[in-house]
């Protein structure tokens, strides 16, 4: 699986840029993935924060995950701009029939797969060999553009999953 994804995020924005990543419970289709192509489109050319536009970034990644970005150093981003944002994924949620809120649903890279779990099954997919310290993650908590640059893929041991497993179980030991 092509993890690449860094040449799609723009250079031109703050490395402090907020950043907020909603993943869905599924796959969108292609005929989705272009709808959502439009409605971010079109959302991020309304965006704005007391009538001032935000300088923003909207992208569907790897066909499951919307990544939104705000540079505040051109404008800030104020709490009925955050909730315009929030709506327009509730928007989708609604019109595709997915989840885009769950924080405990996973995201792992399986066998060149996006491969979603849920937070109570991480130790029986530890257990059964299933994950390891070296299965890909992606942290969806990154808060910034420097973040989602460098640790938003990463190694499960690299994570805050690995005090979720006991260190026996995560180094093979």
């Amino acid at each position: 699986m092509n993890l690449a994804y860094k040449h799609l995020i723009p250079e031109d924005f703050h490395p402090s840029s907020r950043v907020w990543i909603y993943q869905s419970n599924r796959l969108f289709s292609i005929s989705e993935a272009l709808e959502i192509e439009l409605l971010l489109t079109d959302f991020l050319q309304k965006w704005n924060t007391h009538g001032t536009p935000v300088k923003g970034y909207a992208n569907l990644l790897f066909g499951q995950f919307i990544v939104l970005m705000a540079d505040e150093t051109f404008t800030g981003v104020s709490g009925c701009s955050t909730d315009s944002s929030v709506h327009l994924i509730k928007k989708i949620e609604e019109l595709f029939k997915v989840d885009m809120f769950n924080r405990q649903n996973l995201a792992f890279v399986i066998k060149e797969n996006i491969q979603t779990l849920p937070l109570p099954q991480l130790g029986y997919a530890f257990e059964n060999h299933f994950i390891d310290a070296d299965t890909l993650y992606f942290n969806n908590l990154v808060l910034d553009k420097i973040s989602l640059l460098e640790k938003w893929i990463i190694p499960v041991k690299d994570s805050w999953l690995s005090a979720k497993i006991p260190v026996k179980k995560l180094t093979g030991a």
